[in-house]
């Protein structure tokens, strides 16, 4: 058979497998190392006429140009069977990713316009795999590594093979299209075609992308969108705009400007990893591993495998644990690592005590000695039974200790000590003596008002006391309170969420002055959102009394003429829930008048732009709300006082009169009940020997602090209160001499006044 006739036989073979097959995927053409490849599932035969190449040629390795596999001497009449163009000869002025213009030639992250495009690129001395047809299945399944397109080329590369496209990346009015066919193939998605719709169509996951010749319109699940330029046919290859993919299907790329190429950031790996729930990790306990995994086509998890799991470890020490997952299409992620350290097993902390004695009398002090350990040293809770500091009935008692270390780990110890029927002290002569300082102790309280009042006098400093209280429980937003001051000024606000909403409290101040104003935030208390009232209202005057030691919270800003700020900005750092309380004290100075607004608001509302539009909040008839002057009270008794028993009454509008004042926003006169917000500094010059000093409640429940010569004191300490009258909290006993005791005290809200300082004669000791 003479040549010219094998060529046309081989060349009416060639035509019948393109049209027989259809569109292209990745077959290595390195002889040494083909790459395996799966093949596309083509629907309709109609999908190979649309996007058949009606050949591409191979690139022979080694060679630094591309050439074809055929003979030379029929160089011409190869290309036309195979239709193969290497170097596209396109007359263009831009390269272009859809439109957008350059504006550097570094690497960018977005798709950019590439002004005065090289001449064509030549392929590199790299092994190139042929876009051939494929049969059957999904597209071929990419590598997944990134795919490099380059510009007015056919030359693709991924995972350091290279690939040749039907048609080359060229730009047409300005939009960049790539041929559909070697890009799916190379990502990793299904294609095939609607004959009913004339649709070719790309699968990824439960992505679905519909494309028609010659339209701009394409449909993304069922959604149109618009690309800016047409699909179109070249040379029986379906070409559409880059960007209507990657858009779709959020793949993201970078245009490296120098080197004339769009690279594609492609991971089609699925994900693996897992965590364990457990903090730590000890030898022998089980180790509860939680796992994840995903693909990003979509794509199900089939198969699984770890490396180092165990479902215990028997010894301490480090082990790495990996993990990785399997999809649909055989691709395995890359292994999920972590480290962990295998701790050896926690031991329960020894609860160990012992006291001074093994057997004691009636009313005599009992002295115990914790020795209780850890091996981690982290013993976190301790909880007493029955550890009196006295009994005064007879008989054994059974006294426990539990301990707890960080682990949830619990240790328990009893001992049991004998009482006598001989009596040391008598159950009030105990507890004058040897209560702790900020306990409690129950007594007589009907006896405290037959007790002599102390007869002080007291003197004001200046100091203009801002109380927003009312309404207490804020049921709307709104306005709670409005004043304008300069000077010494004092805050105190205290109020609770009810709106149903998740709100925040701010305090504006706003300078109407033709000059700057100086504030200065000169100490803080603030406690909340918390539920408990008491709560909130004694941590806040604990705080406050810790910050003017300090002085830790001075803040100091400058307020410009018609100028709105945030102060006292505590406050709002913390939405408050239904039903949360917030309690703040705070002392400032300002050098001219400011207008403050305290406002309660939904958390995500602007407070300036809402301000004016919010209403005065009416008060509640209940608390108390107003603007007080002389709101220090200085109280210097030179007497002796402690010699018998006496009493110093605060809050009752008696011995110590309410401030009067304004509301300003009812226009009406005020008189602060139980002179809340009133700071007390009391001296004492003259406190007889052996004299205790005490908080005895009068009006009701409280907890609080007290500052007792320089130290703060808990009225009583931890979350317990000094419930009623019948109870008082020890503050300070003076010694075997007289001495000069300094008190400040102030109450906190959520509490009850009046209350009593009782100074009390100590007992002889035995």
């Amino acid at each position: 058979m003479n040549m010219k006739k094998k060529l046309s036989i081989f060349t009416a073979l060639a035509v019948f497998q393109a049209f027989a097959v259809g569109s292209v995927s990745a077959q290595s053409a390195s002889q040494d190392d083909t790459a395996s490849v799966n093949t596309a599932k083509v629907e309709s035969v109609e999908v190979l006429k649309q996007e058949q190449q009606i050949a591409e040629r191979e690139v022979k390795t080694g060679s630094n140009n591309a050439s074809t596999n055929t003979p030379s001497t029929k160089g011409k009449e190869t290309e036309t069977l195979t239709g193969t163009e290497v170097t596209p000869k396109t007359d263009i002025d831009k390269s272009a990713i859809d439109g957008e213009e350059s504006t550097t030639n570094e690497t960018s992250t977005k798709p950019v316009n590439q002004e005065g495009t090289p001449e064509d690129v030549e392929t590199p001395a790299t092994p190139a795999q042929i876009e051939q047809p494929s049969i059957g299945g999904n597209s071929a399944v990419a590598a997944g590594g990134n795919l490099t397109l380059y510009m007015n080329s056919n030359k693709m590369e991924q995972d350091g093979k290279t690939y040749l496209a039907g048609q080359p990346m060229t730009v047409k009015n300005g939009v960049s299209y790539v041929a559909i066919r070697a890009l799916v193939d190379r990502v990793g998605y299904g294609v095939k075609y609607d004959n009913k719709t004339k649709e070719t169509i790309i699968i990824s996951g439960d992505n679905e992308l519909r494309f028609k010749t010659n339209s701009t319109v394409y449909t993304v699940n069922g959604e149109s969108r618009t690309m800016k330029g047409p699909a179109y046919q070249q040379k029986n290859t379906f070409m559409v705009p880059l960007t209507s993919i990657t858009q779709a299907l959020n793949i993201t790329y970078k245009v490296n400007q120098s080197a004339k190429t769009v690279v594609l950031n492609l991971n089609t790996k699925p994900v693996a990893s897992f965590v364990i729930s457990q903090k730590e990790i000890f030898a022998g306990d089980k180790v509860d591993y939680v796992t994840s995994s995903s693909s990003p086509n979509g794509l199900d998890i089939l198969d699984e495998r770890w490396t180092g799991r165990q479902e215990s470890f028997d010894q301490a020490g480090t082990y790495t644990i990996s993990y990785q997952v399997q999809d649909s299409n055989g691709q395995w992620s890359d292994p999920y690592s972590m480290t962990i350290q295998v701790l050896s097993p926690n031991l329960p902390p020894v609860a160990m005590f012992t006291t001074d004695k093994e057997q004691y009398k009636m009313g005599e002090k009992i002295t115990y000695i914790d020795q209780s350990t850890d091996d981690e040293n982290s013993i976190e809770k301790t909880v007493w039974e029955n550890n009196s500091l006295a009994f005064f009935e007879p008989g054994p008692k059974t006294v426990t200790l539990t301990v707890t270390d960080n682990h949830g780990a619990t240790n328990m110890y009893s001992k049991v000590i004998t009482i006598t029927n001989e009596t040391l002290y008598s159950f009030s002569d105990f507890n004058l003596l040897f209560t702790p300082v900020g306990q409690k102790f129950t007594f007589n309280g009907g006896e405290v008002t037959s007790m002599e009042k102390v007869p002080y006098t007291y003197r004001d400093e200046p100091s203009l006391l801002i109380r927003s209280n009312s309404p207490e429980t804020v049921n709307t937003e709104g306005i709670v309170y409005k004043e304008s001051s300069s000077g010494q000024t004092r805050f105190m606000i205290h109020h609770v969420n009810n709106t149903g909403k998740r709100v925040k409290m701010y305090v504006i101040a706003t300078n109407n002055n033709p000059n700057p104003v100086v504030f200065e935030q000169q100490n803080m208390g603030f406690a909340g959102p918390t539920p408990y009232a008491t709560v909130a209202g004694k941590l806040s005057i604990d705080k406050w009394f810790k910050s003017i030691q300090t002085g830790a919270d001075q803040k100091k800003e400058v307020i410009q003429p018609g100028e709105s700020k945030l102060i006292l900005t505590e406050l709002n750092k913390t939405p408050m829930k239904e039903g949360q309380v917030i309690s703040l004290y705070s002392d400032a100075y300002s050098d001219y008048s400011l207008d403050y607004n305290v406002i309660l608001v939904e958390e995500n509302k602007d407070p300036f732009e809402t301000l004016p539009m919010l209403p005065v909040l009416d008060r509640d008839g209940v608390h108390n709300r107003g603007t007080y002057p002389n709101a220090t009270r200085i109280i210097t008794y030179d007497q002796q006082v402690g010699a018998k028993a006496a009493r110093l009454p605060l809050g009752d509008n008696a011995s110590d009169p309410n401030l009067v004042g304004t509301d300003p926003m009812a226009y009406t006169d005020a008189s602060n009940a139980g002179n809340f917000g009133v700071l007390y500094k009391i001296t004492l010059n003259n406190v007889a020997p052996r004299t205790l000093i005490s908080f005895n409640p009068r009006g009701g429940k409280y907890s609080g602090v007290a500052l007792v010569n320089n130290q703060v004191v808990s009225i009583a300490e931890g979350n317990v209160a000094v419930s009623n009258s019948s109870e008082q909290s020890v503050l300070y006993r003076t010694g075997a001499t007289g001495e000069g005791v300094t008190i400040l005290f102030s109450a906190a809200p959520g509490s009850n006044l009046p209350v009593n300082l009782l100074f009390t004669p100590l007992p002889s000791e035995k």
